[in-house]
């Protein structure tokens, strides 16, 4: 009897340290991601033209970006240069597209934080900056699809067929 009492306790304890540690582990994965506490500076958002094959403008990609510093104290300098870093990535975000080439109405995140990164490195130096996250991306077509509100046709495409392709990665 004591023997069955032994093993229940330890069925119900051990899955709960194991989920304790996964946690943890999470948390860490996390953390290197994210940045320690006030190495964050969610920075302004940008604004990128989308363009057809032809050049012509589609839209506008909103996107939201954070920047994490080496330190909290370099965190501090990043602020205080946010103007100039802002400006650089306004002004690549406009020279260069920020989409993919098969889909001119995504955004390619992985290269745009790459470039996104170097902006910052170039006001800030290399040993300043740690890594810039593309947090959000909101697509605006310039003209959507307008229907009126009443008889809309049943054989229309979905209104809202481009999604953010990034959720919130910048939430915790």
């Amino acid at each position: 009897m004591r023997k069955a009492a032994i093993l229940m306790t330890a069925a119900l304890i051990l899955p709960a340290f194991a989920a304790g540690e996964k946690g943890e582990v999470a948390k860490k994965e996390g953390k290197a991601k994210k940045g320690a506490p006030g190495e964050n500076v969610d920075m302004p958002f940008l604004m990128a033209p989308l363009t057809n094959a032809d050049g012509k403008l589609t839209g506008y990609a909103y996107i939201s970006t954070r920047l994490t510093a080496k330190s909290d104290t370099i965190a501090l300098a990043v602020r205080e240069k946010l103007p100039f870093i802002q400006d650089l990535m306004v002004r690549d975000v406009n020279g260069t597209t920020v989409t993919t080439a098969e889909d001119p109405q995504s955004v390619d995140v992985p290269r745009l934080e790459a470039r996104l990164l170097a902006d910052a490195l170039k006001v800030m130096g290399s040993d300043k900056v740690k890594l810039i996250t593309v947090c959000t991306v909101q697509i605006a077509e310039l003209h959507p699809l307008q229907t009126q509100a009443l008889s809309a046709p049943a054989n229309l495409p979905e209104l809202d067929a481009h999604k953010n392709p990034v959720k919130s990665r910048c939430d915790a």
